[in-house]
């Protein structure tokens, strides 16, 4: 509950968060959380339940905090920090303006090699193909990863392995480095450069460079990881599927997939997801079993969103095995295959 303290003892993150919900009203609040991840939502909405009565000042200062926090991040996003520390000092004083700015740069992530995206894919793989492999995985882990997946897949193949081993194996790079790099880009390229001090690589960017090549791409570099880093091939494996990408697969894939499950995993794995999913597998059942799965979905209530994602990796290890056998295939990007 926030009372006349809240001057004395410094509000929470969330309970700030919760504060400018109740401030907005429902209509402008829904609309944000539909932005937000299911544990994001469970921590704010028992957040708001707990705050029963909360002042007009106290909204008035949150609202305040926030308009000033979001037009810094646009003036830095439009000109840089001199250029949003400028305005706000006009706007704000200076003190002030010194206080939101330190706050921001503490936690901003300013991606870098933005001007890659608008590079010519064919110039960049050209510069990039007499770079040292460690150099060109961190480029490509800061690129899009449909963009990175290009580039990756036309590189020559006794390195595509190697690139997006490092990918996978990096964690945090200096940002000397990558400030070095930048300029041997911009000497290469004459384009633009800016600056970031951002977590990067890891498994999670090799998964999404992994699910965009084709499958033949991909292939080749889960063999030859799996030769010399099983652990972390065995990583990449199991993040490889998501539930989601069961969109990718055709209806007779489908079929094979939900011969393989019980009914009562689809129905959990069903619950709130998107309406066009849960459509995609309904509209593969008989007439009948369609009739029971919506039935054995409305019996189910409310669940935990626990027991809803440990159905749904039940589905997503069904769609790995299968597709390891070669008995479906999930369509990614990266050019089209050929059927023979």
């Amino acid at each position: 509950m926030a009372s006349k303290d809240n001057d004395e003892k410094e509000l929470s993150g969330i309970t700030k968060a919760a504060i400018l919900m109740i401030a907005l009203g429902p209509e402008y609040s829904t609309k944000i959380f539909k932005h937000l991840d299911e544990d994001q939502i469970e921590k704010l909405t028992l957040e708001i339940a707990n705050l029963k009565n909360v002042d007009s000042e106290t909204q008035r200062k949150i609202v305040k905090e926030f308009y000033e926090y979001a037009s810094a991040k646009t003036f830095i996003s439009k000109g840089g920090i001199e250029y949003a520390k400028e305005l706000l000092v006009k706007a704000l004083g200076p003190e002030k303006a010194l206080e939101i700015i330190n706050k921001l740069t503490a936690t901003l992530q300013v991606k870098p090699f933005d001007f890659l995206k608008k590079t010519d894919p064919s110039q960049l793989l050209n510069t990039l193909q007499s770079e040292h492999p460690q150099t060109i995985a961190l480029i490509l882990a800061y690129l899009e990863p449909q963009q990175a997946s290009m580039i990756l897949s036309s590189l020559p193949q006794e390195i595509q392995s190697d690139v997006a081993k490092r990918i996978a194996l990096m964690d945090r790079t200096s940002p000397d480095v990558i400030k070095e790099v930048e300029k041997i880009l911009e000497k290469k390229m004459s384009s633009f450069v800016a600056q970031d001090y951002t977590k990067i690589g890891g498994v999670d960017t090799v998964v999404e460079l992994l699910n965009n090549v084709d499958r033949g791409t991909s292939k080749r570099i889960m063999e030859t990881l799996e030769e010399e880093n099983p652990e972390l091939a065995e990583e990449i494996k199991k993040q490889m599927f998501v539930f989601e990408d069961i969109l990718l697969l055709d209806d007779r894939s489908i079929q094979l997939v939900l011969r393989e499950v019980d009914m009562h995993d689809v129905a959990l794995a069903l619950k709130g997801v998107g309406d066009e999913v849960k459509e995609k597998i309904l509209g593969n059942l008989s007439k009948r079993g369609r009739s029971m799965l919506e039935e054995e979905i409305e019996f189910l209530g409310p669940v935990r969103v626990k027991d809803v994602e440990e159905a749904q990796q039940k589905l997503v290890a069904i769609m790995r095995r299968l597709e390891e056998s070669g008995e479906i295939m999930i369509s990614r990007g990266g050019g089209e295959e050929l059927i023979v």
